[in-house]
């Protein structure tokens, strides 16, 4: 975890250039721009609501505006995990000849694909604060949690992008798997509906590092009141596994890309 701060620290010039970089390929030449931040949350969200209109017909009850919005909030940081992921796996392949030709820590990859996917994060977040901030729900203390969270999140994800990245690197099978995941991953993660509506076996739902935050952001957010501590104590364990963990993997393949790549 240190090795990763000291490139955070070191090389914090080469990282924003990286990031930016990926920002402006990404939106070159895109008629749409920043609203493609904006969409796959909104198409996670509508998929939500159908479902939720659903189970509230099957209910005999209306559908209540705080489920709604429950939704969008679990499909923002949903939508944050499934981009990072997927655009961090392929983020040394994609850059073959910089990896093999430059010599650079190489983790500033997979860290500038985490910082460039969280720049989208917080253009789809923005809409969502105003919506937020029209609507009859109104603020709390327990917001103070939303920072907590989202710091775990990223955590967790910056591990992910160092793993799969240099996983991929030697098994190009690794990006297929992860697409597969990502793919059906929703279906077993808690962003449509609450672990709790599945009484004990929802716990099984929550052993998904990503579940507890999830879960956290819609009870701080809709619910006002602090997220459940043993969950979310859980999800910081698994950040730490993965902030000490990933970067002793990284580091000890990183010798290897080069004849790997």
């Amino acid at each position: 975890m240190l090795s990763l701060f000291r490139i955070l620290r070191r090389h914090h010039d080469l990282l924003y250039m990286l990031t930016l970089r990926d920002v402006k390929v990404k939106y070159k030449q895109s008629v749409m721009g920043f609203f493609w931040a904006i969409l796959m949350p909104l198409i996670i969200t509508s998929a939500g609501v159908v479902v939720k209109v659903g189970l509230a017909r099957v209910a005999g009850r209306p559908i209540r505006f705080d489920e709604i919005l429950a939704v969008s909030v679990k499909a923002l940081p949903w939508a944050f995990v499934v981009a990072t992921i997927r655009f961090s796996t392929v983020c040394l392949t994609a850059n073959q000849n910089l990896v093999t030709k430059i010599a650079f820590p190489r983790a500033v990859f997979p860290l500038a694909a985490v910082a460039s996917q969280l720049l989208d994060f917080f253009v789809a977040g923005s809409v969502l604060v105003l919506v937020f901030i029209f609507s009859p729900l109104h603020a709390s203390l327990s917001l103070l949690w939303v920072p907590v969270l989202m710091a775990i999140l990223i955590a967790q994800l910056c591990g992910m992008a160092l793993l799969f990245s240099a996983a991929n690197l030697f098994f190009r099978d690794v990006k297929y798997i992860v697409e597969v995941i990502l793919t059906f991953a929703i279906f077993f993660t808690p962003v449509f509906y609450d672990s709790s509506m599945f009484g004990r076996w929802g716990q099984l739902l929550l052993l998904n590092p990503v579940a507890p935050l999830l879960e956290g952001f819609s009870a701080t957010v809709v619910s006002h009141r602090a997220p459940d501590f043993g969950w979310t104590l859980y999800a910081a364990g698994w950040g730490l596994v993965l902030l000490v963990g990933a970067p002793a993997f990284f580091q000890y393949l990183e010798p290897k890309f080069a004849e790997s790549i």
